[in-house]
């Protein structure tokens, strides 16, 4: 029960900066906070929105399978983030866009439009939900359980408190909320790690020491171009990751233009961009040092490494404090993504698939429409409870970024117009293609692709819109 009331604590914290951050909205607040929110406060809460409840959890077991190989792609996170920065955002600021598909209808054609929007509508919806679904049996086992709430009451809760404080200012409001969460986020990360310290009887320069000394603490590969931790594999899947799904992703852009102007969007970027390295860095020296307190993690998966260490807390030392910065920092983590892909999904139907931004009854029907979706999508996962689905739909979100890779290349880098009524079928074709090569590799040399394959992809939908070309731009 006292870790439902910290929950509901936490909630009326964020209801209050909804209050005060949403008086006199309208949809310019909901869609664009009028363009008047602080870049850095934009550039905090963007860590914390780019952080799911599920990476909250897995990011500490990576170093079970993978050290800390992970910072690699982070690096060449760092090398996106500038591409976005001084590439992206002038075009999207230039062009004073709401939603940034809008970009592929001017410069491509209508279908290319649709079909850019739709792509992000299907991998934001599928992703966002399993995401939120894995955070929602987490709660379910340490809070609703406990207390008797079924999981259908569970979920159905926490999508309308999203709602609630989210429905009236929007990505106004979002901006400060995920500066909280964020904070929250990083406070009880800290005092977890804190925790696991005093555990193995370390100081704070002792724990520094011995993270520096496991095996778990390596972080480059040169030496092996086969392996998928291999560094150029790594870096350069960070960076084109980093363009793909956050320079064309109208979740993660929509706060980025809430900015005043170009230079303190770009100044958000750059520094977000660069503070993703140390966050993450805490994540997996936290999970170095849960397996050194295990010691033997053979048969642990990596995402089980935080609930055990918090489970075993709270049953073995009754540490409940430890059980209460878990559940913060889990909540924190998928709220502050979970209430984002939301707002950008309302943004993106209203704006390029009912093309009525001014309608804001319109809008708030699809707000409504949206979270109700969200309920179903997490439902429907629950009643199948298969392992291979939700992997499933993790691959349909990864297969769907390509396309848009493809799609921005080339409305950026040619001046070609493509066949308008061909690209959904080329769009949809690439995946498929990719989809049999990566079968076929399997098959034949037991090679599975990694996060290359996004570029791949990204690049078949280039040459087929090449391919389709009728004439140029004037």
């Amino acid at each position: 029960m006292m870790i439902l009331l910290t929950v509901l604590a936490y909630f009326a914290i964020l209801f209050a900066i909804s209050h005060l951050t949403s008086r006199r909205a309208d949809n310019q607040t909901f869609y664009r906070a009028n363009r008047r929110a602080p870049w850095y406060m934009v550039a905090f809460g963007m860590i914390g929105a780019s952080i799911s409840g599920v990476t909250f959890v897995s990011v500490p077991g990576m170093v079970l399978t993978s050290q800390m190989t992970y910072l690699q792609m982070c690096l060449g996170f760092i090398v996106g983030y500038l591409v976005i920065a001084f590439v992206l955002l002038p075009l999207y600021y230039r062009l004073n866009l709401t939603s940034i598909y809008t970009y592929l209808g001017q410069r491509l054609g209508e279908r290319s439009y649709l079909t850019g929007a739709s792509f992000f509508l299907l991998s934001k919806m599928a992703g966002a939900a399993v995401r939120f679904y894995v955070v929602c049996i987490i709660l379910q086992q340490f809070v609703f359980e406990p207390a008797g709430i079924p999981f259908v009451v569970n979920v159905v809760l926490m999508v309308l408190l999203i709602w609630l404080y989210s429905r009236r200012g929007g990505i106004g409001t979002l901006v400060f909320t995920d500066s909280f969460q964020t904070l929250c986020l990083f406070t009880a990360l800290i005092l977890i790690i804190l925790a696991a310290i005093s555990q193995l009887h370390l100081s704070v320069g002792e724990a520094i020491d011995a993270v520096a000394a496991s095996p778990m603490s390596r972080v480059f590969v040169f030496d092996d171009w086969v392996s998928p931790h291999n560094f150029w594999k790594q870096f350069l899947s960070g960076a084109f990751i980093a363009i793909v799904m956050t320079g064309l992703d109208q979740d993660m852009m929509q706060k980025n233009l809430t900015c005043k102007t170009l230079r303190d969007a770009q100044k958000d970027m750059c520094t977000y961009g660069v503070a993703f390295v140390p966050a993450n860095l805490l994540f997996l020296t936290l999970g170095v040092l849960l397996a050194t307190y295990f010691g033997d993690t053979t048969a642990m998966k990596g995402d089980a490494l935080l609930p055990a260490f918090v489970e075993r807390e709270a049953i073995l030392h009754a540490s409940l404090f430890t059980l209460h910065l878990f559940i913060i920092g889990i909540v924190a983590a998928s709220f502050s993504s979970a209430d984002s892909a939301l707002t950008s999904l309302t943004t993106c139907f209203c704006v390029d698939i009912l093309r009525k931004p001014d309608n804001e009854v319109l809008r708030k029907k699809t707000h409504i429409a949206m979270c109700l979706f969200f309920v179903l999508f997490i439902l429907l996962f629950r009643q199948l409870n298969s392992t291979s689905l939700i992997d499933a739909i993790y691959t349909l979100a990864s297969y769907t970024y390509g396309p848009l890779l493809g799609l921005f290349t080339f409305g950026l880098f040619t001046k070609q117009q493509p066949n308008d009524r061909l690209v959904p079928y080329i769009c949809i074709v690439s995946p498929m293609i990719c989809y049999g090569l990566d079968t076929i590799a399997q098959h034949l040399w037991g090679y599975r692709f990694g996060y290359e394959l996004l570029m791949l992809n990204g690049l078949l939908t280039f040459l087929g819109l090449f391919a389709s070309r009728r004439h140029r731009v004037e």
